[in-house]
């Protein structure tokens, strides 16, 4: 199994432990909406140390954070299949061409850590839950975040790729 292979299977394997973590425990679904927040991360510790995810590792355990934040704030019960340029993109009338959703998508690319790429997701996510109500598909998403830090160039690249994707299908029908 190639590395990219196993980062999104235990990607998968996260989203769905905590989607089922949110839908049983109130109080844990709780903790986790407060992962996106340095001052009380640490709340979502346990959640985290229990999928043997080595907190001491920023560019490891902030991924993972941010997208258990995002899973219990959007209450959702299954990963979704919308990456999150097309997300971006559904949050505006004009979709991709939406020079709103534009300058989203210019800001995100322009991350050059995981630490800023975390930052900038969160109010995205909030923004994608009012707008396009939609649900990502987290697994992908966290894989990608995991993959920023040895590989950002690819990472930006398949979202503005998802992001740009309904223009080409549109021209393509």
């Amino acid at each position: 199994m190639s590395t990219e292979t196993s980062k999104i299977g235990k990607s998968e394997a996260f989203v769905k432990f905590t989607v089922e973590q949110c839908q049983k425990d109130k109080g844990i679904a709780a903790g986790l909406r407060r992962a996106d927040n340095p001052a009380t991360e640490y709340q979502c510790w346990e959640h985290l140390a229990a999928f043997y995810i080595d907190l001491e590792k920023d560019f490891e355990r902030l991924p993972y954070a941010t997208i258990a934040a995002a899973i219990a704030k959007a209450k959702v019960d299954h990963n979704g299949a919308i990456g999150i340029g097309r997300a971006i993109s559904l949050c505006y009338e004009d979709g991709n061409n939406s020079d709103q959703a534009k300058a989203r998508l210019r800001r995100l690319l322009a991350c050059e850590s995981v630490e800023e790429a975390c930052r900038i997701l969160r109010p995205l996510f909030s923004l994608i839950d009012s707008k396009a109500s939609v649900t990502l598909n987290y697994a992908q998403l966290l894989a990608d975040l995991l993959k920023f830090h040895w590989d950002n160039e690819r990472v930006k690249a398949r979202w503005a790729q998802d992001f740009y994707s309904r223009m080409v299908d549109k021209e393509a029908s």
